[in-house]
């Protein structure tokens, strides 16, 4: 009877010992997924914000601090100023002398606005009244009865300023004239100022409500020394 030969078989103990212990592996995994972890925290927290602008330059003086002297002894400069020089309204206005200048009077005393379409009403309502290369008439260039001694408009005045002051006391003193008053507070259009002239007892006429009234361009004229 044929024996085969026996098989080399090695120890148990031996065969243990070429494999690492299950819980080595498991410590290693622990360690490797701590590790990955902490590694990830460290990339994931955002770095601080930079020190405010206020900080820096408050730090910035505290490192650089600087002084400044003044001598006690630095004599005073000397200077020179400009003169200036004002005419009054009424002067700057009398000297010029012509209608539109006169108008600009009427307004100044009466405290109303020197714009454009004021004084356009007032140069055609002159020219109303006693044509514009006459404006002076009487020294009364708006016909106006308020103090001229005059009541049907008649009357004369002194000289164009006290006519320029009657004016405005008249369109302020009678209440028949309040709506010219607000329309020239309010620097209205020529066309509501000149409404407000005609509706007004001014004129016993009311200018044929606007039909007597012309509007193109009013020519200035200078009145006379004498006038003034």
């Amino acid at each position: 009877m044929t024996s085969s030969s026996p098989r080399h078989v090695a120890p148990r103990a031996a065969q243990r010992r070429d494999r690492a212990p299950h819980g080595v592996k498991k410590s290693f995994a622990s360690v490797a997924a701590l590790v990955a972890f902490a590694m990830t925290a460290i990339f994931a927290v955002a770095p601080p914000p930079p020190p405010a602008s206020a900080y820096q330059f408050e730090a910035y003086v505290s490192a650089h601090p600087q002084s400044l002297t003044v001598s006690t002894t630095v004599a005073g400069a000397s200077l020179k100023r400009d003169i200036y020089s004002s005419t009054p309204a009424l002067q700057a206005l009398s000297a010029n002398a012509t209608n539109y200048d006169w108008a600009k009077l009427v307004l100044v005393t009466g405290g109303w606005p020197m714009s454009h379409a004021n004084v356009t009403v007032f140069v055609r309502w002159m020219r109303q009244e006693n044509g514009p290369n006459n404006w002076w008439n009487r020294n009364n260039p708006l016909n106006n009865g308020w103090g001229s001694g005059g009541g049907a408009g008649l009357g004369s005045y002194p000289n164009l300023l006290v006519a320029a002051k009657n004016a405005a006391a008249a369109l302020h003193g009678n209440p028949g004239y309040s709506a010219i008053v607000a329309a020239l507070a309010a620097s209205a259009p020529t066309t509501v100022t000149e409404k407000a002239i005609w509706a007004s007892p001014w004129s016993s006429s009311h200018y044929a409500n606007g039909t007597h009234w012309a509007y193109t361009p009013v020519p200035a004229f200078t009145a006379p020394a004498s006038a003034w």
